[in-house]
């Protein structure tokens, strides 16, 4: 019954959960790493939910901070009020 009358949620997509905040600040982590190492940008941008961005301003500001040197390039960050907390873009400038 569940199943006609129901649909999967679309911030889940039926998982019944959703990522943390802490896990999608490390998955952006990672994948400005991967493509810093893969690519020639001289910026990147990353677009993120409010609550992601103010994590990666606020408590893990001082990683953030350490990534952008350890690239030796700046990250900007861009709130995307559409974005679910496991939604993000990094975007090679």
């Amino acid at each position: 019954l569940e199943h006609v009358l129901g649909e999967p949620c679309p911030s889940c997509e039926g998982r019944g959960s959703v990522k943390t905040r802490e896990s999608t600040c490390y998955e952006i982590f990672r994948e400005i790493l991967r493509q810093s190492r893969q690519f020639e940008a001289s910026q990147f941008l990353v677009l993120a939910s409010q609550g992601v961005v103010d994590m990666l301003l606020d408590e893990e500001s001082t990683s953030f901070a350490d990534l952008e040197v350890f690239i030796g390039r700046s990250i900007k960050l861009q709130v995307e009020a559409l974005y679910t907390q496991e939604q993000y873009d990094v975007v090679m400038m």
